[in-house]
């Protein structure tokens, strides 16, 4: 298939239609709306619904009713969006249902601006909803990584019964970038035995429940999520890697913010200063053996964050690296997006001051 030019939001939406995606439950919220607005169309023409609820909140108890029902559902939204689903993923997630959540992040906190930043990491990846949970986040840096990760997010989802969510910022929705709709390998599902279709030949309906009012039953719950989600820490780890033979300073960035310091890394360079990347693909589970090897390496002097947010991978580096290397931080927020000469400027004072 020949590359064609779309939008970020749009290609998105497609992907998730051509992974048999059929049922779509939102509300309007910018900048992730061009989503929506393409499923308002598409799914009609797949045989599939559309439905724009009267709040996000309806939104999300709506995916759990087609999730329930063994249906490929999605969702997506921008920050102050995501924070009203938050209770229904969580009943999500307790009720093992599978399902992509896709959340487009804009400034804040508050209603902030709607411009592109990082700031909901800790939302994403610390269970922004109650209770011990996890979804697995997968964060693309590209419109060809987010067509492929929303595509193989359903699969993981049902592996896993499991919700998954795609965190990407406002550049992801809005720019524009080739693309080409190859299918990602598929893999071998589990029937849905536990979806509530009716008896089909059972003695009892399936019962679909996230409530367990004993104590006991509820901490087996949980103690049974949790091996799963050492499964998932075990199998499903997205990390790439970049120039790090020799590096001098590693940075950690990732999505769009990984591109520009890509390019600051090659201004670097320039300068003589030998920098790499390690660009975490899955915030969780997150690569944390990838940090632990980078600090063992001799001529690594330092690891610094770059982050559109006022600093929170980096405490997931700062843990990774286990206080074997200095740790430091670069941000901007609010919608601002850190540029590669910033980035380099910093790097060299670090290095002017790393042991």
């Amino acid at each position: 298939m020949a590359r064609e030019l779309w939008k970020g939001n749009e290609a998105i939406a497609e992907a998730a239609i051509k992974a048999g995606c059929r049922f779509f439950f939102g509300y309007p919220i910018t900048p992730q709306n061009e989503i929506p607005e393409y499923m308002s169309l598409r799914l009609p023409q797949e045989g599939g619904c559309f439905l724009q609820a009267e709040s996000e909140v309806a939104a999300i108890n709506m995916v759990y009713g087609a999730a329930g029902a063994g249906a490929r559902v999605m969702t997506s939204s921008s920050s102050p969006g995501i924070s009203l689903k938050q209770e229904g993923i969580s009943y999500i997630a307790g009720a093992e249902l599978p399902c992509v959540v896709v959340n487009i992040v804009r400034g804040g906190p508050g209603l902030g601006g709607i411009q592109p930043a990082q700031s909901d990491y800790f939302q994403a990846t610390k269970g922004g909803g109650h209770g011990d949970y996890h979804l697995v986040v997968l964060a693309p840096d590209s419109i060809q990584e987010a067509v492929n990760l929303v595509q193989e997010a359903f699969d993981i989802a049902d592996a896993y019964r499991n919700p998954v969510m795609i965190l990407g910022d406002g550049m992801i929705g809005q720019m524009m970038e080739p693309v080409e709709f190859v299918g990602v390998p598929k893999r071998q599902l589990p029937e849905k035995t536990w979806a509530t279709t009716g008896l089909r030949g059972r003695e009892n309906h399936n019962i679909i429940n996230s409530l367990f009012i004993d104590p006991a039953v509820c901490e087996t719950h949980n103690q049974r999520l949790f091996k799963k989600y050492a499964e998932i820490e075990k199998n499903e780890i997205k990390v790439e890697e970049y120039n790090l033979e020799g590096a001098e300073i590693v940075f950690a960035a990732y999505g769009t913010v990984s591109r520009i310091v890509k390019n600051a890394i090659k201004a670097l360079e320039k300068e003589g200063i030998k920098a790499g990347l390690i660009r975490p693909i899955t915030l969780w589970p997150f690569p944390k053996a990838n940090f632990l090897k980078a600090a063992d390496m001799p001529s690594v002097k330092a690891f610094m964050s770059v982050e559109m947010s006022m600093g929170q991978m980096v405490e997931d580096v700062e843990l990774s690296v286990k206080g074997k290397k200095p740790v430091y931080f670069y941000g901007r927020t609010g919608g601002m997006i850190p540029t590669p000469k910033a980035i380099v400027e910093e790097a060299k004072k670090i290095l002017g001051g790393a042991k």
